[in-house]
C-alpha cells in the first residue's frame, strides 16, 4: 500500500474493517480474470493485508507468492492472517521491489497502483521484475465512476466542505479508467494490453455498519471522516444517510466497480 502520512495508512485491522474486506470480495473476480497458468511464481507489490495473495493461495495454484508493503503494521496482519508454505511476506514496495533468479512469471498489484507516487515508474519497475513473457497486472477502483459507497461519501463531504474536493479519490486518481491504464501499461513497454471492469457488490448491515470503519483513520477517506471534530462528523454522518435508500431491514447494497489491466513483458 503507499507510504503518504495523510492517507493514514497505520493499522492493518482498521483497514480490514474499512476496505479489506472489499479487497478480498474482489480479489478472487480479479485472479478468475487473469487466468494465469498453475505453478507461477507471483509477485504481489503493495498486498496490504494480504487479500490477493489469500486468493492466489486459494485460486491460482502458486509455485511461490512473494508479498510486499512498506506498511510493515500491514505486513505484520497479513503474516499473521495466512500461513502458507509457498508465501513469503517482505517489507518493501515500488523503488527497491523484490527480486529472484529468472524473474516472476506474475507481477501484480491489488489497489495500489494509484497510491504510488509515481505509478508509471511502478509499471516498469513492476516489469523489470518480471520473467520474460511474464504478466504484469493491476486493478484499481473506479474512484469517479461506481465505487459508489465512496463516490457517496465524497459527494457529501464536498457539498459540506467544498474545499476538501482535492482530497476525493475521483479527483485525486484520474489514471483510475481504462484508457489511462491502458496508457500506463503500453508506456512500460507491455504488450497485449487489455483493461476490463470488475464489479462486485458490497453490502452493508446498517449505516453503522458503513459509517463506524470510516472513523478508523486509515485511507483518505477514513483518514478525513476522523479528522473532524465531533460536531461536523456528526453532521456528515446525518447528511450522508438522507442519502441512503435502505431495505425494509435497514441493509444498504452498492455496487463497487474496479478497472483490471494486465500486459506482457517481451524482454
Amino acid at each position: 500500500m503507499p507510504s503518504n502520512p495523510d492517507d493514514g495508512w497505520r493499522a492493518g485491522s482498521t483497514y480490514e474493517d474499512f476496505m479489506g474486506r472489499w479487497s478480498r470480495r474482489l480479489a478472487p473476480e480479479f485472479i478468475s480474470w487473469l487466468r494465469l497458468p498453475a505453478h507461477a511464481h507471483w509477485l504481489d507489490v503493495g498486498c496490504g493485508t494480504g487479500a490477493l495473495t489469500e486468493a492466489v493461495c486459494r485460486l491460482a495454484s502458486p509455485a511461490t507468492v512473494l508479498a510486499c508493503d512498506p506498511a510493515a503494521p500491514f505486513i505484520e496482519h497479513a503474516r499473521a492472517r495466512l500461513i502458507d508454505d509457498r508465501v513469503a511476506f517482505a517489507v518493501a514496495g515500488v523503488g527497491a521491489l523484490p527480486t529472484r533468479p529468472g524473474g516472476f512469471g506474475s507481477v501484480t498489484s491489488l489497489l495500489a497502483l494509484n497510491f504510488f507516487p509515481d505509478p508509471g515508474g511502478a509499471v516498469k519497475e513492476m516489469a523489470s521484475v518480471s520473467a520474460r513473457g511474464g504478466t504484469v497486472s493491476a486493478c484499481v477502483w473506479d474512484y469517479a465512476g461506481k465505487m459508489e459507497f465512496l463516490r457517496y461519501f465524497w459527494d457529501a463531504v464536498v457539498e459540506l466542505d467544498p474545499a476538501a474536493r482535492e482530497l476525493d479519490e475521483g479527483v485525486r486518481f484520474p489514471m483510475c479508467r481504462p484508457d489511462a491504464l491502458m496508457d500506463l501499461f503500453s508506456s512500460a513497454g507491455l504488450s497485449n494490453v487489455r483493461s476490463d471492469a470488475i464489479e462486485i457488490r458490497t453490502d452493508f448491515a446498517g449505516f453503522d455498519d458503513y459509517w463506524k470503519p470510516l472513523l478508523g483513520a486509515t485511507g483518505p477517506a477514513a483518514a478525513y471522516a476522523s479528522s473532524l471534530p465531533p460536531d461536523r462528523q456528526a453532521g456528515l454522518a446525518r447528511h450522508l444517510e438522507q442519502r441512503f435508500a435502505p431495505g425494509r431491514d435497514g441493509a444498504i447494497s452498492m455496487t463497487a466497480r474496479a478497472w483490471a489491466v494486465r500486459g506482457t513483458t517481451n524482454r
